[in-house]
C-alpha cells in the first residue's frame, strides 16, 4: 500500500508514535510519506520512506500563516504526485479536517482516497473541547474513514465529549523492543551516581498538564529517605520554573535537566524509577517506553495509565497531586533491592505485550478494511 501519515513532528506521544508506525510499515514493504512541517524527530531513513514538508508562506496580512489551507494543498500534491491509497492523519486539530478538504478538492479531479483519524488525547481531552475548535473537530472526526484511539478510555472520552456517530477503533500505542530495551551503561551510571544512589527519571514536554513540579516534589520526599538523583527528560514552558523550584528546595544538586534527548532508551538503561504525575494521559507512551527498560513507574490513576501501569506489579497508581502517596510507594520499590528487581522484571514483562510487532497487523488490518469498504462503496455507485 502507499500510505501518507500526517503528524506533528515533535517529540510529544502522537508524532512518536506517527513515526513508529510508519517506519515499521516501510520495513514491511509499505510506501510511507510522510507530510508535516519539519521532519519527524524520530524518523530514520529507508528507501521505502518519503518526507514531504508543508511550506506555510508568510504575508504581511496574515498575524497567523493558514497553516491548516497550506497543509490541505500538500496533501493533495502528494496525493497526486504518487497516487496514495490512503491518508492516516494523527491528532484531530487540524489534520482531520485538512484531510476533509484536501479530499474534496481531489474529487473535483476525478481522484478519491479514504482517510483515517487516530486520536491522541489533548486533541480530545484538552484543546478539542475549546469551542473554538469543537464543531470543526466533531465533523472531521465524523467524515474520517475509520477512528482510532490509543486507550479504552479516550475512546470512552471522545464519546462523552462530543457526538461520534461511528465505531471507534482501539488500537494502543506501542513499543519497539528493539530500540527500547536494556543495554550495559553502568559507566554512565557511576557518572550520574558516583555513591549508587537510586535514579528515577521523568520525560514530558513539560507542560502543565504535566504536573513538573509534583515532580520535582515527590523527588524532594524520596531524596530525603533514600540517597537519589533526578533525571529530568524534555523542556517545554514550566522547565523554568520548575528549575526555580529545586533551586527555593535546595536539591538543584541532585537534579539534572537534560532536555530533550534522542537516545532515551540509554537513559532509562541506568533509571530505577519513572514518575508521572500527569494531570491526564490518554495512554503514556514514555512510561511503557520506560517499562520496557525494565524500570517501574509511579504514575496517576487517570486517563488510560492504568491500561498500562499494573497496581502493584509494574508500579504504583495515585490520585492526582497525591506527593506524598507516589513518594511513600517510590519508597517502598526502592528501598529494597529485591522489591526493586521484582517490579522491573514485572515492568519488562508487561511491556513486551505492547511490543510492535503485535501492534501494527492491527493497523495494516484497518487499512485493508477501510480500503476494500471504499472501493465497494465507489463501485456501487458507477
Amino acid at each position: 500500500m502507499k500510505i501518507g501519515i500526517v503528524c506533528y513532528p515533535t517529540f510529544g506521544g502522537s508524532g512518536v508514535l506517527a513515526t513508529e508506525l510508519g517506519m515499521a510499515l516501510s520495513a514491511k514493504g509499505h510506501e510511507i510519506h510522510f507530510i508535516a512541517y519539519q521532519q519527524p524527530v524520530r524518523l530514520n531513513f529507508h528507501p521505502n520512506i518519503y518526507y514531504h514538508e508543508v511550506a506555510v508562506p508568510t504575508y504581511p496580512l496574515f498575524e497567523y500563516p493558514p497553516y491548516e489551507t497550506a497543509l490541505a494543498s500538500t496533501m493533495v500534491n502528494v496525493i497526486l504526485n504518487n497516487q496514495l491509497d490512503l491518508l492516516h492523519v494523527h491528532y484531530a486539530i487540524p489534520h482531520a479536517s485538512a484531510a476533509y478538504f484536501a479530499r474534496q478538492i481531489l474529487k473535483k479531479q476525478g481522484k478519491d482516497i479514504p482517510f483515517i483519524t487516530t486520536l491522541h488525547g489533548t486533541d480530545i481531552t484538552l484543546v478539542g473541547k475549546d469551542q473554538t475548535y469543537a464543531p470543526v473537530v466533531t465533523f472531521s472526526i465524523n467524515e474520517s474513514d475509520a477512528i482510532t484511539a490509543v486507550s479504552n478510555n479516550l475512546r470512552e472520552e471522545t464519546y462523552r465529549s462530543f457526538p461520534i456517530e461511528k465505531d471507534i477503533h482501539v488500537i494502543p500505542n506501542f513499543v519497539d523492543i528493539q530500540r527500547f530495551h536494556q543495554t550495559d551503561k553502568e559507566h554512565f551510571k557511576k557518572m550520574l551516581a558516583p555513591g549508587d544512589e537510586r535514579i528515577l527519571v521523568h520525560v514530558s514536554n513539560f507542560r502543565k498538564v504535566k504536573r513538573v513540579d509534583d515532580v520535582i516534589r515527590i523527588f524532594e520526599l524520596v531524596h530525603g529517605r533514600i540517597p537519589s538523583k533526578l533525571l529530568m527528560i524534555g523542556d517545554g514552558p514550566e522547565r523554568q520554573h520548575a528549575e526555580e523550584l529545586c533551586r527555593t528546595l535546595h536539591i538543584g544538586s541532585d537534579i539534572r535537566f537534560l532536555g530533550k534527548q534522542e537516545h532515551i532508551s540509554e537513559i532509562f538503561s541506568i533509571s530505577d524509577l519513572f514518575l508521572l504525575p500527569s494531570q491526564t494521559e490518554s495512554f503514556g507512551l514514555s512510561a511503557l517506553e520506560a517499562m520496557a527498560c525494565g524500570v517501574p513507574v509511579i504514575s496517576t490513576n487517570t486517563g488510560g495509565l492504568p491500561e498500562i501501569n499494573v497496581q502493584g506489579k509494574t508500579g504504583f497508581l495515585a490520585e492526582v497531586g497525591d506527593v506524598h502517596d507516589m513518594a511513600e510507594k517510590a519508597v517502598y520499590i526502592l528501598e529494597s533491592e529485591e522489591r526493586l528487581e521484582q517490579f522491573k522484571e514485572a515492568s519488562l514483562q508487561h511491556a513486551q505485550g505492547f511490543e510492535k510487532q503485535r501492534i501494527i497487523p492491527l493497523y495494516e488490518q484497518l487499512y485493508s478494511q477501510v480500503l476494500q469498504e471504499y472501493n465497494a462503496k465507489k463501485a456501487a455507485l458507477i
